[in-house]
């Protein structure tokens, strides 16, 4: 039938019993295929994690404005990964950089909510944030 019709026999869902077969015109199928997945691919949002780092001896002032390109990064609807990084012995003051971390969480609190609290790992404290659902 497929061959009167000058058309081909293409299988559908091999996995049904019995398998699925359509009379149509398999470069149409292909094409429309492909088509499909790119508008799929079109509707996908994809997130990004942007880093901002801190040191525990860091002014009030570069803490603010640190926050205020984060803001613009949770706005964006990126995630916000905020390390503190210490460097030799500093690491025995890592209450600074929870306290560094719980400042620039204030700053930025109407725009993000805390999706991974602050811990420290290795050398660095990390704290991720995303932004908040509208």
């Amino acid at each position: 039938m497929a061959d009167e019709k000058e058309l081909d026999l293409v299988m559908v869902s091999p996995g049904a019993k019995p398998p699925v077969c359509k009379i149509m015109n398999f470069g149409k199928f292909l094409y429309e295929q492909t088509k499909k997945e790119k508008e799929a691919k079109k509707k996908q949002k994809v997130i990004n994690v942007k880093e901002v780092r801190f040191s525990p001896n860091i002014e009030a002032h570069d803490i603010e404005i640190k926050a205020k390109n984060a803001r613009k990064f949770l706005l964006a609807g990126n995630k916000v990964k905020v390390t503190v990084r210490f460097r030799g012995r500093e690491a025995d003051y890592s209450f600074k950089g929870r306290k560094i971390l719980d400042a620039f969480f204030e700053k930025v609190e109407e725009v993000s909510i805390i999706e991974k609290r602050p811990k420290l790992e290795g050398r660095n404290m990390i704290m991720i944030l995303g932004p908040k659902k509208a």
